[in-house]
């Protein structure tokens, strides 16, 4: 798979880059992979189990207090 991604990002040929990514999305989708796609640095992420918590909208780095989440088992 890496392959695949590597040498697509190489094409210079639109139609067949675009032939290359559709073959990497059906190969994911026949996996049943869930790739992890974010453009940031850092990335948050919980189970739907984890309740009251709250990320802060100017930073993912300031907001580390935990004293009003809990856990919904």
């Amino acid at each position: 798979m890496t392959t695949l991604f590597e040498a697509q990002s190489q094409e210079v040929d639109q139609k067949k880059r675009q032939h290359m990514v559709w073959e990497i999305d059906r190969q994911l989708q026949e996996d049943i992979a869930r790739p992890i796609v974010s453009n940031q640095i850092a990335a948050g992420c919980w189970h739907p189990y984890v309740k009251s918590y709250t990320i802060q909208t100017n930073s993912i780095y300031n907001g580390w207090r935990f004293e009003d989440f809990w856990l919904d088992r």
